[in-house]
């Protein structure tokens, strides 16, 4: 995405991923996440790396919301160096959104690079 298309998000995605950054910065971890649920609350989330319970900051992020009662989700994004999100990550982000929920995926510098789904 270019820097004319990230500026072209809607300034609530851009929160997103503002928050999804500075997960990963403050933490120190490989991944940050938000997500906003069907009322607009947000969660925000970075990676857990127990060996009990190994979670992508994504999955994290959406047990968040759901522990904290979210039925859906509007949007979610992930700040990573990875340049591609996981299986499983879209299964958790789609099974509370559905198949269209837009999933922001984007760089340490917070530049999106891609959004899947959305419509």
């Amino acid at each position: 995405m270019t820097d004319a298309a990230a500026d072209a998000l809607d300034p609530e995605d851009r929160k997103l991923l503002t928050l999804a950054r500075s997960a990963r910065a403050r933490n120190a971890v490989p991944e940050g996440a938000a997500v906003r649920d069907e009322t607009g609350r947000t969660y925000v989330a970075g990676t857990v790396a127990l060996r009990a319970l190994p979670l992508s900051a994504l999955q994290t992020a959406v047990a968040m919301a759901v522990a904290s009662g979210a039925k859906s989700l509007e949007a979610a994004a992930v700040v990573t160096d990875s340049p591609e999100l996981g299986p499983a990550d879209l299964d958790v982000a789609r099974e509370l959104g559905g198949p269209d929920v837009p999933v922001f995926l984007a760089g340490p510098d917070g530049q999106v690079r891609a959004t899947i789904g959305g419509s």
